[in-house]
């Protein structure tokens, strides 16, 4: 139980102060603990819809979250991450390993690639919106990801939404994917409790500092220490899956 609490704070705090979701840090972290790859992602997944229903409801109060846009994406997200179990349940930790080092490399690739802020909008596009949340939902959720490392490119890169836009499509999209998730992963028996619920609290704790200090950083400096953690995290991954006692 300390440990989980030391291992939450942590989490939560680097989540907080790198200002991105939860599974990017608590996944490799608990793989490095000993944990196995899919008790990990239902772990994750646990945090994951703690964390995102409270920032959720921090956003709704500071009218960040639009509500009625991001509903077709939330759906399709939640119907996606309830395939999570079944996919998690028959793929190997090796092909589930390799998703979650793509989902990185993608992560490390968006440094690099700058994409202009379009001055005309187009309008809210549901059908599409609904799709995107569907294969996403999937993929993200079944690696113990909140899925904004996806969502964001395809917004912006593709669909041409400004960032602020899909910032408050994503959130929304990951309070409905990660409670789908749960659910999913809770039915197929891949969900620790104890251990989840424990960081999950804790993680909120460690969040509220992190976000604390990430205001004080210089943002040049933040962006740096964001991009040394992705590749990082992507190298160590590597030798953990791959490596390490084989």
């Amino acid at each position: 139980m300390i440990t989980a609490i030391i291992i939450g704070i942590f989490v939560g705090f680097f989540s907080g102060f790198l200002g991105i979701g939860g599974g990017t840090i608590l996944v490799p972290v608990l793989l490095f603990l000993g944990f196995g790859f899919k008790e990990a992602v239902g772990i994750s997944v646990t945090q994951m819809m703690m964390s995102s229903i409270y920032g959720s409801y921090l956003n709704y109060k500071k009218g960040l979250l639009k509500i009625k846009n991001g509903l077709s994406l939330a759906v399709g997200g939640a119907i996606g991450a309830a395939l999570s179990g079944l996919i998690v349940k028959y793929t190997s930790k090796d092909i589930l390993g390799a998703i979650f080092l793509t989902l990185v490399f993608i992560a490390i690739i968006r440094f690099f690639v700058t994409v202009k802020e379009p001055h005309d909008e187009p309008p809210i596009d549901n059908k599409k919106l609904f799709f995107i949340g569907l294969f996403v939902g999937a993929i993200a959720i079944s690696v113990g990801v909140g899925g904004a490392i996806l969502i964001t490119p395809i917004l912006v890169g593709f669909l041409k939404y400004k960032l602020k836009t899909t910032v408050s499509l994503s959130l929304f999209f990951v309070v409905f994917s990660s409670v789908s998730g749960f659910i999913s992963q809770s039915l197929a028996g891949h969900i620790n409790y104890l251990e989840g619920f424990s960081i999950g609290i804790a993680s909120l704790i460690g969040t509220y500092f992190g976000v604390k200090l990430y205001h004080k950083v210089d943002t040049k400096i933040h962006k740096k220490i964001l991009l040394a953690w992705y590749i990082f995290i992507f190298f160590a991954m590597i030798y953990k899956l791959y490596f390490q006692g084989n």
